[in-house]
């Protein structure tokens, strides 16, 4: 690796490079604050040459000598772009400070040019302005990136309000969300009804569904980036909100103005404050969740920065009863905590370098204790992932017809599948029961994104993963290639290929992604999932009004997909002792499964009326040879049609207009189709003295496995912000809809023996549960 360094350094400092070119490199920043900007794009007008800034606002473009002078525009989504003029005689350092049009007392709604879809190397992959995020309605006025995420194509969400995504037919597990560089297991509140990410503290959100470039790996559906932001380097700033479940709480501000700052962000709820009054003396019970986000950088001049940041939160449910001598107490607790150390180094103005020291843990525990005239009970069951890893990543860019990447990454992780404490003092028992599995996973990747000629753009790859775990150890590669042909400056035909390995794995009773679901590692008895995914599309850019059109077919292949086995549980409370006996690689199986379908995107990004509108018609079919009589069957969320339909309208600089509509296909579910009546297979059974029927067992026909759909999903959120300015800053009011016109969304079915006077017997009725009527909500909210 140190071999590979140094040739690329003597490579850009070589002779043959500076007689013919120059070079011209420096950060992007938010005037005011000092936020470096991700994904900035600097061009050539009139020509096919550009750039973009990468994690951390640096940019670096070397063209030939060939001129006297150099004109450069850097233009970015909801900012002022910025044109400069260079004396083209020298390489030379250019930094850039960006106006937020939201800064502005009067805004000018012009057409910046931004990094077009048409003119971009990758596919399947889509940005979503956190200021956007911000104005979408939500359920209980909560801000969630995960819910709107699952407003894009190709994207499904799991039941009815859950915060779980499905992409292009993957599993919750099969993402991989990453926050600075931390990958995040478990990104649910509340069951799933709320994501853990608070869009105050956030900077950007990324999602990648395919054509993955090699510096991605480890999941086979997606790919969710978010950075956090760095904090304001100039003044203190903060922001706020009070709803009705949650308030929050974000400042940031400089340690030494211009050099270092800091942010930190909180959010918790109440429910558990607000319902303590009304509680009985002897009996308590509640549930809140809370977050906290803080970073801290030093600027140490050009060539060094250092970062460092972190999330901690956690969900509680706890109960206490006293009565009399009986005392007990119990709940359930799970959460995440992450960590980053990055330090930035500047070889050169071409050689761009970050390393990244990264903990990442997710926990989940069950607990109970009673106590009742000297007899005493206790049950501890925690489960629970921790990763201790390192990356180093290089950007090394020598000239506009290659931008090179290259990187390792190394992360050992430490599984717990179980770990169990009963004490019971009756029984005179008491068992420990504790099992650690340690895997050590690695990577190396090189990957080029080559411009041949103007008209053609490529990304292509490889990387190769390493996992050891339990005595066993696999070596894969994975090939990627992503290209776009322009077929008119403002259409491209794009292709992509994707290779995945994931080395670890969530099985779960639901799906719904839940805090009881467990991650466990390949070993060698459970391999590694495997996916192949190829993407043909179009994308269009329109320049007069200022959007982007996609329209992309997919289709992918998953091998080695885990799930538990009919009737197996994630953990054996009612027996012990059993439970002390089984491993769970006996509860699992595999199997294999396809997804493709079409998706198509018109998204608007710019302007005083933003959103999108999406839709998908895709197909999703499992096979496992335990299952279904291994014959293969629909994903219970695979969704034939979804639709969603996504508007924010700025009226004027105090009122803002937002809503979404939402359609999609029922879920597949599995329901009993018949029954009948069965004789036991032991005559013993029968009682003397009675009908034979009186032991016959009443058995249900379920058919095949996610044989029926429940109802079609369809809603409508609607929210108004009226805005004004302070002395002090901004307040802005909120109203909110969620499902406005009170659409009655089946949340699960259930079979109801009712009896039925004009059939004279008993008959099953079919019953439906919704959880989600209309509900309003309102929310203060403020910044200075």
């Amino acid at each position: 690796m140190k071999q590979f360094i140094c040739l690329l350094l003597l490579l850009s400092s070589s002779p043959l490079w500076a007689q013919s070119k120059y070079t011209v490199s420096g950060y992007v920043r938010e005037k005011g604050s000092g936020e470096l900007l991700i994904g900035v794009t600097i061009y050539q007008p009139g020509t096919s040459v550009s750039t973009t800034t990468n994690t951390y606002g640096f940019y670096s473009l070397t063209l030939p000598a060939t001129t006297d002078s150099l004109t450069l525009v850097f233009g970015y989504v909801g900012y002022q772009s910025e044109t400069r003029h260079l004396a083209w005689n020298r390489s030379q350092e250019l930094n850039v400070s960006l106006q937020s049009q939201a800064t502005l007392q009067e805004v000018e709604i012009v057409a910046n040019r931004v990094e077009r879809v048409s003119q971009s190397a990758l596919m399947s992959k889509i940005e979503v302005p956190v200021s956007q995020i911000k104005n979408i309605p939500a359920l209980l006025g909560e801000k969630d990136v995960l819910k709107v995420l699952q407003l894009m194509p190709g994207v499904q969400k799991g039941s009815e309000g859950n915060s779980g995504l499905y992409v292009r037919g993957g599993g919750p597990d099969q993402n991989l969300i990453i926050l600075d560089d931390a990958p995040v297991y478990n990104a649910s509140h509340l069951f799933g009804f709320f994501s853990l990410f608070n869009g105050d503290a956030l900077k950007s959100v990324e999602l990648t569904k395919g054509g993955f470039p090699a510096r991605y790996g480890g999941r086979l559906s997606s790919v969710i980036d978010l950075n956090m932001k760095e904090g304001n380097k100039e003044e203190l700033h903060g922001e706020g909100g009070i709803g009705l479940i949650s308030s929050r709480l974000m400042l940031e501000g400089p340690l030494k103005k211009g050099v270092s700052s800091f942010l930190i962000s909180g959010r918790r709820t109440y429910a558990d404050v607000l319902a303590r009054p009304f509680m009985d003396i002897d009996g308590k019970a509640g549930y809140y969740f809370y977050d906290l986000n803080t970073k801290v950088n030093y600027d140490f001049g050009r060539k060094d920065k250092l970062y460092l940041s972190g999330y901690f939160g956690q969900d509680r449910f706890f109960f206490k009863e006293n009565d009399g001598g009986f005392d007990a107490e119990g709940g359930i607790n799970w959460g995440n905590a992450t960590a980053t150390l990055r330090w930035n180094h500047l070889f050169s103005d071409r050689f761009f370098a970050n390393a990244s020291l990264i903990f990442s843990r997710y926990r989940f525990n069950i607990f109970a204790d009673e106590e009742d005239a000297g007899y005493e009970y206790q049950l501890d069951y925690f489960s629970g992932i921790r990763d201790l890893g390192l990356k180093y990543d290089v950007d090394f860019i020598p000239n506009p017809q290659h931008a090179i990447r290259l990187g390792l990454m190394t992360t050992a992780h430490r599984f717990q599948p179980s770990a169990l404490v009963v004490k019971d003092t009756q029984a005179d028992h008491f068992k420990r029961k504790e099992k650690n599995v340690d895997g050590l996973e690695s990577a190396l990747y090189l990957e080029d994104t080559y411009k041949p000629f103007p008209e053609l753009r490529l990304n292509a790859g490889l990387r190769l993963s390493h996992f050891a775990a339990d005595k066993k150890s696999y070596l894969l590669p994975e090939p990627r290639l992503s290209a776009a042909y322009s077929l008119r400056p403002d259409l491209a035909l794009k292709a992509s290929y994707a290779s995945m390995n994931q080395y670890v794995h969530l099985i779960s009773n639901t799906g719904l992604g839940l805090p009881t679901d467990l991650w466990v590692p390949t070993t060698d008895r459970i391999a590694p999932q495997r996916s192949q995914q190829v993407a043909l599309g179009l994308a269009k850019d329109f320049q007069n009004p200022d959007l982007a059109l996609t329209l992309e077919g997919y289709y992918k292949k998953s091998d080695n997909i885990i799930g538990y086995k009919e009737g197996a549980s994630f953990l054996l409370l009612d027996d012990p002792e059993s439970a002390e006996e089984v491993d769970w690689q006996d509860n699992i199986t595999s199997g294999q499964g396809w997804s493709y379908g079409v998706e198509f995107l018109l998204q608007k990004k710019v302007g005083r009326f933003t959103g999108w509108a999406g839709y998908t018609l895709s197909w999703t079919q499992l096979q496992f040879d335990s299952l279904n009589f291994g014959k293969k069957f629909y994903a219970r969320y695979d969704r034939r049609h979804d639709i969603s339909l996504v508007g924010v309208y700025q009226l004027s600089d105090k009122l803002t207009l937002s809503g979404t509509w939402v359609y999609g296909t029922g879920n597949a579910i599995t329901m009993p189709i018949g029954s009948y009546t069965a004789m036991p297979n032991d005559p013993s059974l029968l009682k003397r003295g009675h009908s034979p029927f009186y032991s016959y067992s009443n058995i249900s026909d379920y058919g095949e496995r996610n044989g029926q759909r429940m109802a079609p999903y369809h809603r409508l959120d609607v929210g108004l912000q009226f805005h004004k300015k302070k002395r002090w800053g901004e307040r802005t009011w909120e109203l909110s809809f969620y499902n406005a016109y009170n659409r009655r969304n089946p949340f699960f079915y259930y079979l109801s023996s009712e009896f039925s006077p004009s059939e004279g017997a008993r008959v099953n009725k079919l019953k439906q549960v919704s959880i989600f009527p209309i509900i309003p909500s309102v929310s203060y909210g403020f910044k200075f």
